[in-house]
C-alpha cells in the first residue's frame, strides 16, 4: 500500500497538532504562542494618571512574615499579580524574571500570588525564577483594584498608576527598559 504525499503530510500535522495537547511539547509551544501574541504595556498619559489613595496594605513575604507596602512610598514600583496554574501567568514571568534581573536593586518588585506557600515554591524551583514572592491577604484593603491574574500595575515614586494592563503582556522589551529608566530618573 503506497500512500501518497498528501496523506503523509496531513498524518504529520494531525500528530503535530495531538502532541500540543497530550505531551509536554504542548505546554512550551502554547507557552510560546502566549509570549509571541503579548505586546508591551500601554503607559498612561500623564494627565490621566491616578494617584493610589494611600500605602496601607498589608501583604506577606516569601518566608510569610507580614510587611507593609508602605515600603514602596517613594519608589518605583512593580507590581504583578500571577497564580502558578495559569498558563499566561507562566509565559509572561519568564519576562518579568529578566526585568527583575536588569532592574530588581532600583525598583521594588511586588510579584503576587493569593496560593499557597508549597505549589508557588515548587513552581519557583522548576522555573528557576528568583524574584521576590509576595502573598496577598484575602480580604485585606488595597490601595489598588486586585484584578484576575495575570495583570500589572507600574506605579511612580509619587505613586501615580503609569502602567495598568490586564492580561498577558511582554514585560522585556525596550520600552518597558526606558520607561523604567525614566521613572528612575524622575523625582
Amino acid at each position: 500500500m503506497k500512500i501518497s504525499r498528501k496523506t503523509l503530510l496531513n498524518l504529520i500535522l494531525f500528530a503535530l497538532v495531538i502532541s500540543f495537547f497530550v505531551t509536554p511539547l504542548g505546554h512550551y509551544g502554547k507557552i510560546f504562542l502566549n509570549r509571541l501574541f503579548a505586546f508591551g504595556p500601554e503607559v498612561i498619559p500623564a494627565a490621566s494618571r491616578t494617584q493610589i489613595p494611600n500605602y496601607t496594605w498589608t501583604l506577606k513575604d516569601k518566608d510569610w512574615n507580614f510587611f507593609s507596602f508602605e515600603e514602596a512610598r517613594g519608589k518605583v514600583v512593580f507590581i504583578n499579580f500571577w497564580a502558578s496554574w495559569r498558563l499566561p501567568c507562566e509565559a509572561e514571568l519568564q519576562e518579568i524574571q529578566r526585568l527583575y534581573e536588569e532592574f530588581g536593586d532600583r525598583v521594588v518588585f511586588y510579584i503576587i500570588t493569593d496560593e499557597e506557600r508549597e505549589p508557588v515554591t515548587a513552581f519557583m524551583e522548576k522555573q528557576g525564577f528568583d524574584f521576590p514572592v509576595t502573598y496577598l491577604i484575602i480580604g485585606e484593603p488595597a490601595p489598588i483594584q486586585i484584578p484576575d491574574p495575570p495583570a500589572s500595575y507600574v506605579l511612580d515614586r509619587n505613586g501615580q498608576v503609569v502602567v495598568f494592563e490586564k492580561g498577558i503582556t511582554d514585560w522585556y522589551n525596550p520600552g518597558v527598559r526606558e520607561l523604567f529608566t525614566q521613572l528612575l530618573e524622575s523625582p
